[in-house]
């Protein structure tokens, strides 16, 4: 169609040309002046033809523009016309983890953690530790697995340290004097009892019920105890200790029985998670022993559940190696604590046996438990106030005896 404007173009720009020189020659010569208007008419027809020519032609179409590039549009890239490969399937989502199944392993009967043999058939050793301000630090006392404190005469404290294992502790001690009430507490847990002397109602105790027994003072079988040449610097009496060397060495040579009777089991019961049902908050607290003496305060960290001891004005630390002193539960326990009637020495009277209501502490609450204990022989057992059994966190646990009149304020 483009060829064909042109020439038609050229041909009527010809024609045209040719007309206007014939105009001229008709203007010029009179003969042709005659033919004037059929000349008009001729080239009035070919402007016509030219201009429905042009008028029916269609414009040619316009050049598409290249597509706008940015500068953060990567170059177009030549189309395919290749068939685009089929999606690859998608991978099948990864199967759930199987859960553990829960941990059948030995335990540790007295804190419910597992250990790596079976050490459950072994008598414990329940040691009596001195707690006098200026007998400190205690060495060994963080790798207590129960912790009992208990008063004696004068308004002082003193522990009993109970280790279902010492393998690993170190030295122990400082070792003190027993009272009736530590014979008791020992025998709960059928322990093998290591003391330095007693008084006199607690050696008619251990005499008559014929306690497994280590006496650093008037024993007969003393190998296991010596005096710590680092603590040279305190009074005599503070400076007994044993080891877990010494014990494991000498113990087995002894001729009394090293584990548990026939049918014994531990009363203890034990879960990962023991915060009480329905508790109050237990935070920070302080246990008084008796009016104006004797105070341990429990701080709650709540990053590890565990509730760390101050005591004497400072934070309560083993002296082995510095480590805080810190356990999973504490209970609480409210009996009947009295003198002595007679006694010179002001010695306590505190009674183990029977039943009284105490706290039990943990995870940052408290509630109120009842504690019975049946005879000289048998176990604590611990109830909640529904009657329930009162099941311990797996951890440590530190038990605090004391007066039943003495307020104990929680918060």
């Amino acid at each position: 169609m483009g060829n064909f404007v042109e020439r038609t173009g050229e041909i009527v720009i010809r024609t045209s040309v040719g007309i206007v020189k014939f105009v001229k020659r008709v203007v010029r010569d009179a003969r042709f002046k005659r033919y004037l208007p059929l000349v008009v008419v001729l080239l009035i027809a070919i402007v016509s033809f030219a201009t429905c020519v042009s008028r029916n032609v269609p414009e040619p179409e316009p050049e598409p523009e290249p597509p706008a590039i940015s500068e953060n549009t990567p170059s177009a890239q030549p189309t395919s016309t290749a068939p685009e490969p089929d999606p690859e399937p998608e991978p099948d989502p990864e199967p759930e983890p199987e859960p553990e199944p829960p941990y059948t392993g030995p335990v540790n009967p007295l804190t419910g953690l597992p250990v790596g043999t079976d050490i459950s058939r072994a008598r414990p050793l329940a040691v009596v530790m001195n707690n006098r301000r200026d007998a400190q630090p205690q060495l060994g006392i963080s790798k207590a697995d129960i912790i009992y404190e208990v008063l004696v005469e004068g308004g002082i404290t003193r522990m009993l340290a109970i280790y279902q294992d010492v393998s690993d502790v170190g030295v122990i001690g400082s070792i003190r004097s027993a009272r009736p009430y530590y014979v008791d507490l020992a025998q709960s847990y059928d322990a093998v009892f290591i003391f330095a002397g007693a008084s006199d109602p607690a050696y008619a105790l251990l005499k008559s019920r014929n306690i497994t027994r280590l006496d650093g003072v008037n024993g007969s079988r003393t190998e296991i105890f010596y005096r710590d040449p680092n603590r040279q610097h305190l009074s005599f009496e503070h400076r007994l200790v044993t080891s877990s060397t010494r014990i494991n060495q000498y113990l087995p040579t002894y001729n009394f029985r090293l584990e548990h009777g026939e049918g014994y089991e531990t009363a203890l019961s034990f879960t990962e998670d023991g915060t009480p049902d329905g508790g109050f908050d237990a935070m920070d607290f302080t246990v008084k022993f008796s009016s104006g003496s004797k105070t341990t305060s429990f701080s709650y960290n709540a990053e590890d559940a565990l509730y760390y001891l101050s005591q004497h004005g400072g934070i309560y630390k083993d002296g082995n190696d510095g480590t805080p002193v810190s356990v999973s539960n504490v209970l609480i326990l409210k009996t009947s604590v009295s003198l002595i009637p007679g006694d010179k020495d002001g010695c306590l009277r505190i009674t183990t046996t029977g039943t009284g209501t105490g706290y039990f502490v943990c995870r940052g609450k408290y509630v109120e438990i009842d504690w019975e204990r049946k005879s000289d022989s048998s176990q604590f057992e611990y109830k909640l106030k529904d009657g329930s059994e009162l099941i311990l966190e797996q951890g440590k646990t530190y038990v605090c005896i004391v007066s039943r009149t003495v307020d104990v304020d929680i918060s």
